[in-house]
């Protein structure tokens, strides 16, 4: 490790910290840890690596510091968004644009220089007192031509937690990757929390994607969306990547269909966020790659796919029985899953537009919640969110498809598109035949 950062980062790590850091030979890895350290002022730095010790230790430092609580079902936990932090805020996602650059003024944006000094300014010291966890993970496959290697520093457990349930853990790769290799860094800071250990300082939320460095900056904020830094985020970063580079990173699902004679056809689908492709990609007797992200190459002369995630961040409302039964039993009976901004009574949580009784009463993202709370503006708090989410991995669930990990992913036959315009465009505009069709 060089000298240089060995004397930012010794006195964070223990002895074997060091030493998983250490094994890592990329110096913009090193470099981005040490700068991270310097500016968030972090108590002490644990590196996260792919052992099964590492994984179970974040798992219950996220229910430890109170970011996470245990449910009634094994494996399961909830976590609290504040009351103003309950999805994507696009106002103050924006991008860094140097001087000499412009992007479409549709997106959101500021100069460069600029902005780098308000996140920096807002993230200085930010982690006084707190442990910097650093994690290693993969976008694709690891070790495949789809990967994306991508290193998140974080002084959130939940968001660390939640990592490992959506994407691959990478360590291992890192540590195989030569000096050259890109990747792409996240810094996350939950900034001033309360008792609840909810971000409170909202009006300072910034979210800044500096792609000149392929570096995201994300603080005041907990919402995955906003700081799990592979998510959509990250996805900003890859389809300018895959613009360079002749390959495709798109908002669509994977799945496999079944068909006559041991037939298995792979579909990708391009919907709006909350219209169905988490359902549709876990259609009973079909099997799921994906929900959200995939990424799709030339190879060999075919169309082939993989899922950029290993997990869903879904939304919950309206998953029941009788429409989701695949999910509705991932989400009922013991693995590993957290539930965000539902209603959590008696160890149990209820969500918008399940099919139970729901309480009068009970704990949600507002705090402590009767039927009729309302907000400060007069506006009646509902029991969940309509944004409440799960999180699960993929390869906890029965109807998973066996080619996850496949580092040349699944040969794509068709694109299905949707939309919110059922009323106005039926599935099927033009086919031969009703079985083409």
């Amino acid at each position: 490790m060089s000298k240089i950062y060995l004397e930012v980062l010794e006195s964070k790590l223990s002895e074997r910290d060091y030493q998983k850091l250490e094994r890592i030979a990329n110096p913009k890895v090193q470099q981005f840890i040490a700068e991270s350290c310097e500016l968030c002022n972090p108590e002490r730095i644990f590196i996260c690596s792919d052992s099964s010790e590492d994984i179970a230790y974040v798992r219950q430092q996220a229910l430890s510091s109170g970011e996470e609580k245990p449910l009634a079902i094994s494996g399961h936990t909830y976590h609290f968004d504040g009351i103003e932090d309950q999805g994507r805020d696009r106002e103050v996602t924006k991008y860094l644009v140097p001087n000499d650059d412009s992007l479409n003024k549709t997106l959101k944006q500021i100069e460069r220089e600029e902005g780098l000094a308000e996140v920096k300014a807002l993230l200085k010291g930010a982690m006084q007192g707190r442990t910097m966890i650093v994690r290693f993970l993969s976008l694709g496959p690891a070790n495949s031509v789809f990967s994306i290697p991508c290193v998140q520093c974080t002084d959130s457990w939940y968001v660390a937690h939640s990592e490992d349930l959506l994407y691959r853990s990478a360590y291992d790769m890192f540590t195989q990757k030569t000096e050259q290799s890109e990747l792409f860094c996240i810094l996350h800071s939950a900034g001033n929390m309360n008792e609840a250990m909810v971000s409170v300082d909202v009006e300072k939320k910034r979210i800044y994607i500096d792609y000149t460095k392929d570096t995201i900056y994300s603080v005041n904020t907990q919402y995955a969306g906003n700081t799990v830094g592979l998510k959509k985020l990250a996805l900003r970063l890859t389809i300018r990547k895959a613009d360079k580079e002749g390959w495709l990173a798109e908002h669509m699902l994977l799945m496999g269909v079944h068909g006559p004679n041991g037939r298995k056809t792979y579909l990708a689908g391009a919907f709006p966020s909350a219209c169905g492709k988490t359902s549709t990609a876990m259609l009973s007797g079909e099997i799921i790659l994906g929900d959200d992200i995939a990424y799709f190459r030339s190879i060999d002369g075919e169309c082939r796919a993989v899922n950029a995630e290993a997990g869903i961040f879904g939304i919950i409302q309206d998953v029941n029985i009788v429409d989701d039964p695949l999910i509705y039993k991932a989400l009922t009976t013991p693995r590993e899953s957290i539930f965000s901004n539902v209603l959590i009574n008696n160890q149990k949580p209820y969500w918008l537009g399940m099919d139970e009784e729901v309480p009068k009463e009970g704990l949600n993202f507002s705090g402590e919640w009767h039927e009729g709370k309302t907000d400060k503006k007069g506006a009646k708090i509902p029991h969940a969110h309509k944004n409440a989410r799960y999180a699960v991995a993929l390869k906890a669930l029965a109807n998973v498809d066996p080619e996850l990990d496949n580092p040349k992913g699944v040969k794509l036959s068709g694109i299905m598109y949707g939309g919110r315009d059922a009323k106005s465009y039926v599935p099927v505009q033009e086919s031969f035949n009703w079985e083409h069709g």
